[in-house]
């Protein structure tokens, strides 16, 4: 029997995906580097994170919330630091491998065996796909899950559970007019819903909501000592106050006069198309929202005729960000064609540090540029992968012909 056919059936599974993946030994080889080089250098990164992060988290700590609970809140952060750092991981480990290989005259074996410019870059993207998969599970899986996690255990420890909102007036909303109610059928109007604090089991406190007409006439006003979800497009109101308006005397447009009724109640059941997940878009920064969460939030601000450049923005980088990868790793390939009298491994590396923290700068400036100036979403989000791409494409032809 062969050695293959002795090993594990999930060995052999996993031995077949590799073999399929990456079917030239070189690739494999290749493959074998760069991956091992990526999780080194992703560990001494992410280690370096974790200091920090735990370091600035230490000043918040409590006799409530403690060093082990600040430094779980830190560990929990780090499928979202790894989402960040990713790329530029895997440019430094495509730095180190490729001049390595060229210091010891490896990748010149190669091209003396036929390995070309072209073949050598389809390999990078082949390698590079699955830290791209990697890197979108993450953000979309690992990272928010972990992420909502971690607020709720420093905000349990801190505020009693409450989350802390950014605006003293709270967090406002809009929403589409129902009936007298509050249920029924979309009617002609407005709502303006006003959140207090948003508690970790998703209880509303310092609730208000406004209701208007199509000519924007006030309605009706609502508060609420706390709110529950309680079902899909339902809330449940405790402790209600409502007051509505009547206008009784309209000759005047400037001086109208107005009726008040006003009606309590120990709970009332509303519908809205306000859920949870669109409050936590508002309390949440949009790079840390999943991309569903992100196309909801947009749709909603969209059917409200509200500005939503901001999450586009990012809506499109999170789509993007995972296949940076595949710029990275060509940024990288330059490196194989440098010989050693070009400069050590060391100064390689330091400058795919700085190759890597300058796309990151770029690709921030470039998100807030298309803010300031209204370009399509789609663009500011693109343009420094594809500037970097070029550049990448550039070098390789560059130390090619060198």
């Amino acid at each position: 029997m062969d050695a293959e056919q002795k090993l594990p059936q999930s060995e052999w599974g996993a031995m077949n995906m590799w073999h399929k993946l990456f079917p030239l030994v070189y690739e494999r080889y290749l493959a074998k580097q760069i991956y091992l080089a990526f999780v080194f250098i992703l560990f001494a990164l992410i280690s370096l994170f974790i200091f920090f992060d735990f370091i600035a988290e230490m000043g918040d700590t409590t006799n409530t919330y403690t060093v082990l609970l600040a430094f779980i809140t830190v560990l929990l952060r780090v499928p979202s630091r790894l989402v960040e750092i990713m790329p530029i991981a895997g440019l430094i480990a495509g730095i180190y491998v490729m001049a390595n290989m060229a210091a010891q005259s490896e990748y010149t074996i190669l091209r003396i065996a036929g390995l070309d410019t072209k073949k050598a870059l389809v390999t990078l993207m082949k390698i590079a796909i699955p830290i791209a998969f990697l890197i979108l599970l993450m953000s979309e899986v690992l990272g928010p899950l972990s992420e909502g996690v971690s607020k709720n255990v420093r905000l349990s420890a801190l505020n009693q559970g409450k989350e802390v909102l950014e605006f003293r007036s709270g967090a406002w909303i809009k929403d589409k007019l129902r009936g007298d109610d509050g249920k029924g059928q979309v009617q002609k109007g407005i709502r303006y819903i006003n959140v207090g604090s948003l508690e970790t089991n998703e209880i509303i406190r310092g609730f208000r909501m406004y209701e208007f007409d199509g000519e924007y006439r006030l309605l009706l006003s609502r508060t609420a000592e706390t709110v529950q979800f309680v079902g899909s497009g339902v809330w449940r109101l405790n402790k209600v106050t409502e007051t509505r308006f009547t206008e009784i005397n309209s000759s005047n447009r400037l001086d109208p006069s107005f009726s008040t009724t006003i009606k309590r109640a120990d709970s009332l059941d509303i519908e809205t198309e306000v859920s949870p997940a669109l409050l936590g878009a508002l309390l949440i920064k949009p790079d840390r929202l999943s991309i569903i969460n992100l196309f909801s939030y947009i749709n909603h601000l969209q059917e409200n005729k509200q500005d939503y450049q901001r999450y586009a923005i990012s809506f499109w980088k999170k789509v993007i960000y995972p296949f940076t990868i595949l710029v990275m790793l060509a940024l990288a390939l330059p490196f194989a064609y440098l010989q050693t009298r070009s400069g050590g491994i060391g100064y390689k590396v330091f400058g795919g540090i700085m190759l890597g923290i300058s796309f990151q700068l770029f690709n921030s400036l470039f998100s807030h540029a298309g803010l300031l100036g209204a370009w399509p979403p789609f663009l500011s989000a693109v343009i420094p992968a594809l500037i970097y791409f070029i550049l990448a494409i550039a070098g390789i032809r560059w130390v090619s012909k060198v």
